[in-house]
């Protein structure tokens, strides 16, 4: 029986396929810069956790903020793939700025260029994938996507592991080689044609309150909970540091973010899949918990097996949550006006990373680092209850 459900199922869109390829190249660019910078900032340039902090969660605020404009953008002029195309393009055009940097003014200058670019192209990109997926299999569609994203980031961190070997822990060469990745990229998003059936007529939602207020109950439910979740995950940055904390070699820190993006890649398509058949919220449930027990790990964390398992839960709970997070923005906006739905979504959520990030480098500093996780475990438990409040009916009732 289920394999004939299985056969029955919609195939899913080559569009989503390419959008996944870009979104490929563009991660393992941005990886490979990601899992140097944080010890390019703390030991070559000296700068501290809560500035490092404070760039981090500015840089992913900045990303959700813009996410609004573009997707409220995308949705006025009814069309995705503009927007997609700038986006990942700027990202691109500065990956140069990052071996050149001298200062942590001009890294913190760059890192917030290449996420602006990823705030233009991101809400419109999600939305393109709603429109296109059937919804039947929607939960699947993201997974994809959200998993060959993460394929990037495993492979980036990976070149940047062999690139620091074979030119003795040079940072700033090793950079350059992170611009490769995000040409081939928009290269291969110039050959992806938008369908003519993800054009919608133009459908303006007023950014005011009235206009805001007709995304509906269920996606105000949902964005709140999108925050607190946010407030429980602060930047893999600190993953980062605690394993430079912890007396990991400078060649091999970024198996870090290789370790939890193998994870990532792993689960997060067949989460996906799996919401397509059970309950949503409570599969973002079990992903908190996964995140609780991801930071005890890191709080207790005093050699490598502590330190790993807590950073493989931590790609665990990221493939148990970030995919499934944006199909129940799917699945609970208006189509017409879905890409102002995950900008407004992205930008509450942008908010609280923010002012966890900054919270956790503070607690760095003036406590330990073990503060900073089970500061983190403590948000985590009451997304847990959170999530598990959040009704399935609210999402089946606001389905389109």
């Amino acid at each position: 029986m289920s394999s004939e459900v299985a056969s029955a199922s919609p195939k899913i869109p080559r569009t989503i396929w390419a959008l996944g390829l870009v979104s490929l190249f563009t991660d393992m660019g941005s990886e490979m810069v990601h899992s140097l910078l944080p010890v390019l900032l703390a030991g070559v340039l000296g700068a501290s956790a809560l500035t490092i902090g404070l760039i981090e969660g500015a840089a992913e605020a900045l990303v959700l903020v813009i996410k609004v404009f573009s997707g409220y953008l995308s949705d006025a002029i009814g069309r995705r793939k503009p927007l997609v195309l700038l986006g990942y393009g700027l990202a691109a055009a500065v990956k140069p700025l990052f071996p050149l940097a001298d200062s942590a003014a001009t890294v913190a200058t760059a890192r917030l260029l290449d996420r602006f670019g990823k705030g233009i192209r991101g809400a419109p990109r999600d939305a393109l994938v709603g429109d296109l997926a059937p919804a039947e299999i929607r939960g699947a569609c993201f997974g994809l996507r959200q998993s060959m994203d993460t394929v990037g980031a495993v492979v980036g961190p990976l070149l940047a592991v062999g690139l620091m070997w074979l030119f003795a822990n040079n940072i700033q060469t090793v950079l350059w080689f992170a611009v490769i990745p995000g040409i081939l990229a928009v290269l291969l998003l110039l050959k992806v044609p938008e369908p003519k059936d993800a054009q919608h007529r133009p459908a303006r939602v007023p950014l005011s309150r009235e206009g805001l207020a007709g995304l509906g109950a269920a996606f105000w439910r949902l964005a709140a909970l999108g925050a607190l979740i946010s407030l429980a995950r602060f930047s893999e940055a600190f993953l980062v540091l605690r394993a430079s904390h912890q007396g990991l070699p400078l060649t091999f820190i970024p198996l870090v973010l290789v370790v939890m993006s193998v994870v990532y890649t792993l689960t997060a398509y067949p989460a996906g899949r799996l919401s397509d058949s059970i309950s949503r919220p409570a599969l973002l449930a079990i992903g908190m918990a996964v995140l609780v027990a991801a930071d005890v790990a890191l709080a207790l964390a005093n050699g490598y097996v502590f330190l790993f398992v807590g950073i493989a839960l931590w790609g665990l709970h990221m493939g148990l949550t970030q995919g499934i997070l944006a199909t129940m923005i799917a699945d609970v906006a208006p189509k017409a006006h879905r890409g102002t739905a995950f900008g407004v979504f992205n930008l509450l959520s942008g908010g609280a990373l923010l002012v966890t990030s900054g919270l956790a480098g503070w607690l760095w500093d003036q406590y330990s680092p073990s503060a900073a996780f089970w500061m983190g475990a403590s948000v985590a438990v009451m997304a847990v209850v959170a999530s598990l409040h959040f009704s399935s009916r609210t999402l089946k009732a606001a389905n389109r």
